[in-house]
């Protein structure tokens, strides 16, 4: 296939309940990353177990890595795979100024939500792990907004924000490449040059934001993301660094 990245498996499911819950079930067999896509999913979820509405047309993709290292390393698969979509939607509609990221793992169209990641693993030992990369986009149609938390980011669709149509499938072919690229320089190189690649592209960089947790909010300007890959904000009580929140604007 024309584009698609040499050692990645691919297949194409007209439905599944989820392409996380599949790749869970088949990873074990798996010899090498495999990219699952669905164009139907009848239990799709988002982070913090939340539901994730798909609409016909839209993204759904899981990711299957084997990785050697440290948990907090595969973590960092975040920030690739949300260069890999960025990357994407820029080849797709030649709009760079129209994109953006936002920690810790959105992809923004016009300061709108666009897409989401999300990372789940299992099968953990001392050195090897199973990671699940989900990313849901927008491609067609934007969910509605009945569907949101409170104060979460409105969402958009590619097609209704730039007028650009491009098929699961070829937006695949788009994704999988863009991330091979960059899982190859974080193979090679660390995180540094993800995370200042990561960090040219963030939104909301140098301003203020507020980082919820399940019990707690933090208020500050957001000043970097730290070789951990941890928000860094500068609160009223100096620096607060944050591993895991939902940030909002």
């Amino acid at each position: 296939m024309t584009g698609w990245p040499e050692g990645y498996g691919r297949r194409v499911l007209d439905e599944v309940d989820s392409t996380l819950s599949e790749a869970a079930r088949i990873a074990p067999t798996l010899p090498g990353p495999e990219w699952i896509l669905a164009r139907h999913q009848t239990a799709a979820r988002g982070r913090r177990g939340r539901g994730w509405v798909s609409p016909e047309g839209n993204f759904a993709a899981t990711l299957v890595l084997r990785l050697q290292g440290a948990p907090q390393q595969a973590a960092l698969r975040s920030f690739v795979a949300a260069l890999a979509l960025f990357d994407a939607c820029v080849a797709v509609t030649g709009r760079p100024e129209s994109f953006s990221l936002k920690w810790p793992n959105d992809v923004l169209l016009n300061g709108a939500k666009l897409a989401g990641i999300l990372l789940e693993s299992a099968g953990q030992t001392d050195d090897e792990m199973l990671l699940f990369i989900g990313i849901g986009v927008n491609l067609a149609e934007a969910p509605p907004v009945a569907a949101l938390e409170a104060r979460a980011l409105r969402p958009v669709s590619l097609a209704g924000e730039t007028g650009v149509r491009i098929t699961p499938e070829d937006f695949l072919t788009e994704v999988a490449a863009a991330f091979a690229r960059y899982e190859a320089q974080f193979t090679a190189l660390g995180f540094a040059p993800i995370r200042e690649a990561w960090l040219a592209r963030a939104a909301r960089l140098g301003q203020p934001v507020t980082a919820r947790t399940g019990t707690s909010e933090t208020h500050g300007t957001f000043e970097t993301v730290d070789a951990g890959g941890q928000l860094v904000l500068m609160t009223a009580a100096g620096r607060v660094r944050i591993p895991a929140a939902d940030v909002y604007f």
